[in-house]
């Protein structure tokens, strides 16, 4: 997968560019911010390995911000001036578009990216890779992401306009929707199996009529009438009769 962030000063140019990624294979969002200073932290600190970046912006400009990561990421470009056009291929961007910004030119400039990386591979890219092992949340306080590993998360509990995400008994509060967070996350590892809840597959111990057992997990899991037939079809087949 190529890890991607979303930079922009307008909320509304990054929720266009969220509805693409979501809609582009190879692409896995890993976070979005309004704030260019935030973005030089979260390249510093995770993998990123594309940046969709606006040019002017306060505090830092996006051009500024491509000498700051110093080829650390690959860039596309997104804003609504053309005349920094010559300027920005300069400093090697990958692509360069105009606002507002269509699908189909997105998912142009996308493939540019994955060819560049097919023809010069690098350890840090894996774009046959299906599957990650960790995500990034934005939490309850601002500003802040944390890192969860896929492997430690108990189950998963919807809670109104938030998530809760349960580790080893510690809860985590992320202000995002179970319909988003479900098609972020991989169909071989977890799976709905109530309006409120999402587990790990390999964490279930055993069903007792509409409640679900997990692994060092003592609160009730319900299993939900329109969740129960994808949930009994992964039964099935490990089941010897």
């Amino acid at each position: 997968m190529i890890n991607c962030i979303i930079v922009d000063d307008e909320q509304h140019a990054i929720d266009i560019l969220v509805h693409y990624v979501k809609q582009t294979p190879h692409l896995n969002l890993v976070a979005t911010t309004t704030n260019p200073i935030e973005a030089l932290q979260i390249v510093a600190t995770q993998k990123v390995d594309l940046i969709f970046l606006d040019i002017q912006m306060p505090e830092l400009s996006g051009m500024d911000l491509i000498k700051a990561i110093n080829g650390k990421s690959k860039v596309i470009l997104t804003t609504a001036y053309s005349e920094f056009a010559l300027e920005s291929y300069e400093l090697d961007v990958v692509d360069y578009l105009l606002k507002p910004i269509r699908l189909p030119r997105f998912l142009q400039a996308v493939q540019r990216v994955v060819r560049e990386l097919e023809e010069h591979p690098d350890e840090k890219y894996n774009i046959a890779e299906d599957e990650d092992d960790y995500i990034f949340v934005k939490t309850e306080s601002k500003g802040k992401l944390l890192k969860i590993n896929l492997d430690e998360i108990d189950y998963i509990e919807g809670m109104k306009n938030y998530v809760a995400i349960y580790c080893a008994g510690k809860k985590t509060l992320v202000y995002t929707s179970m319909k988003d967070l479900e098609e972020r996350l991989s169909k071989k590892q977890f799976i709905r199996v109530h309006k409120s809840f999402i587990i790990p597959i390999a964490k279930i111990t055993g069903i007792e009529g509409n409640l679900l057992r997990l692994k060092n997990v003592s609160a009730e899991i319900l299993i939900g009438d329109n969740y129960k037939a994808d949930l009994m079809e992964i039964i099935r087949n490990k089941m010897i009769q």
